[in-house]
């Protein structure tokens, strides 16, 4: 039996077209979003450093990264989804659901990192210095997504407003070029400064930015494939598939 919701959450004004509703794709779109940020959030516990054959400037011979830039990127890719399709109330829904999940996780690895070894286990101190509670990062790490992947969804949607489903393109890449630009920022300035040297950080910063971005766009055939996927099956979404 097919479900047709017959409301929507957007405001009454707008004249862009979202699919109305919870049904369809959006709890697989909600469940991959917070996996994906989970897993990146344990992986930016290692910071990465690439040699460079050259020396660049504010950045040096050395590209400084953590491991979270492997998969963080695709979280923008499905928050543009997310706003895209299901529109600004759903989008948040799944920004705040990735929030308190990611919470939820340090919380836990904090509980765990205090309680007590069992007897024979070697691996306490290696646990800690993986996983271990450390305020400063995790401030910047939720601070940093939830200013990023907000302004994320809102310039989307903002854009969209005005050009319905024309450009899809523009907005994906304007949204994520402002979100990104906030959370790098929020999170390198709280985690890192007094830690880094300026330079350090400016290559942190500045590198983590453009690949950022960079892996946006590098995706958007992709992105764009799987909107249209999406909202073929969105039964609610009527309106011309895609016409960019």
């Amino acid at each position: 039996m097919t479900i047709r919701a017959t409301t929507t959450d957007e405001p009454t004004g707008d004249t862009a077209s979202y699919a109305k509703g919870l049904t369809g794709s959006y709890d697989l779109v909600l469940a991959t979003f917070c996996g994906l940020l989970l897993i990146s959030n344990i992986g930016a516990t290692k910071a990465i450093a690439f040699d460079i054959p050259f020396s660049l400037p504010l950045i040096g011979d050395a590209i400084i990264t953590d491991g979270g830039a492997f998969l963080f990127p695709l979280t923008y890719v499905l928050g543009d989804v997310l706003a895209e399709v299901y529109g600004l109330k759903r989008a948040r829904r799944a920004i705040v659901t990735g929030f308190v999940l990611a919470a939820v996780a340090a919380l836990t690895f904090w509980v765990v990192s205090l309680s007590p070894p069992a007897p024979g286990w070697p691996n306490q101190q290696a646990w800690i210095s993986v996983l271990g509670f450390v305020p400063r990062i995790v401030l910047a790490s939720l601070a940093g997504y939830l200013a990023g992947q907000f302004l994320n969804a809102y310039v989307l949607v903002k854009i969209k407003q005005r050009t319905r489903e024309r450009t899809l393109w523009a907005r994906l890449v304007g949204s994520t070029v402002v979100g990104e630009f906030a959370d790098t920022a929020i999170f390198c300035t709280i985690a890192f400064a007094g830690i880094l040297s300026t330079r350090d950080l400016v290559s942190y910063t500045v590198v983590g930015y453009l690949y950022k971005v960079a892996v946006e766009v590098i995706c958007l055939p992709l992105t764009y494939a799987l909107i249209g996927a999406i909202k073929k099956r969105e039964q609610s979404y009527e309106v011309p598939r895609l016409a960019a």
